[in-house]
């Protein structure tokens, strides 16, 4: 695939032992393009046994934290192509085995790739403008990256069936209320307060945080690689379905879908 937005992944260094991932492509809502989340997964690896990180903050702007994955890019390539390619499959398998806490500073949307990658993270810090949710259904399809295996965990399973069977949002109010978000604080204050908590998560003992982490994923199945082929498998058979291909074009042409059940 031949468009690079790897730029678009910005590593800076707030504090000691705390890196913050940036995503910046205010142009396009910060939608993640397959590089974006390889070059996300490249730099998690390179972080992975690098003693000077000990806990990543991953945010967006102050409007977007990721709208979701790249339509343009799946209207390209092909939705079943750009899901399933070799590199953004391993990255969001990167991603999720990452062993030091991630603290997602999420604000403004966070929709679709963009939700399930603030679930891959330990905790979420978010703005008052920040709204969360699974669309896809919305254009004929269904969460592909975790979705429908991480939110009945992380929320329960008649939320997880609410948020991905309506395509309806959250705000971060109700999101904080349910137990998604851990903190509300308003859009400016979310990376500082993000890094001051990664800056405390910091100052413990790094092997005792890792383990904890490794235990709380194994109690919550976060982990659990039979639900997420399970997912996949039938991500691919919806991508075949003429409904898909009617709600991409939709979504391309800039009109409501008519679906049919095909």
């Amino acid at each position: 695939m031949s468009d690079d937005f790897s730029g678009n992944v910005v590593v800076e260094r707030p504090s000691d032992f705390v890196a913050l991932i940036r995503f910046n492509r205010l142009d396009k809502k910060n939608a993640l393009h397959s590089s974006m989340i390889v070059e996300l997964g490249r730099v998690l690896s390179r972080f992975q046994d690098d003693d000077a990180i000990r806990c990543v903050v991953l945010t967006g702007t102050e409007d977007f934290f990721a709208a979701g994955a790249d339509i343009k890019e799946m209207v390209s390539f092909g939705p079943l192509d750009v899901a399933n390619a070799p590199a953004r499959v391993a990255a969001w398998a990167a991603i999720e085995r990452f062993k030091k806490p991630i603290i997602a500073a999420v604000n403004g949307v966070a929709f679709g790739a963009g939700c399930e990658l603030a679930l891959l993270s330990d905790f979420i810090i978010a703005g008052d403008n920040a709204q969360f949710g699974q669309p896809e259904v919305r254009l004929g399809s269904m969460p592909g990256d975790g979705g429908t295996q991480r939110l009945p965990r992380k929320l329960s399973p008649n939320l997880a069936a609410y948020l991905t069977i309506t395509g309806e949002a959250i705000g971060a109010e109700q999101a904080a209320r349910l137990g998604l978000v851990v903190e509300v604080v308003s859009p400016a204050e979310t990376v500082d307060r993000a890094v001051a908590i990664a800056s405390v998560v910091s100052s413990r003992p790094p092997l005792a945080v890792q383990a904890i982490k490794s235990c709380i994923n194994a109690a919550v199945g976060a982990n659990d690689h039979n639900g997420l082929a399970f997912e996949r498998d039938a991500v691919n058979r919806l991508a075949m379905t003429a409904d898909a291909k009617e709600g991409m074009k939709a979504f391309a042409e800039k009109r409501p879908p008519n679906f049919t059940g095909q």
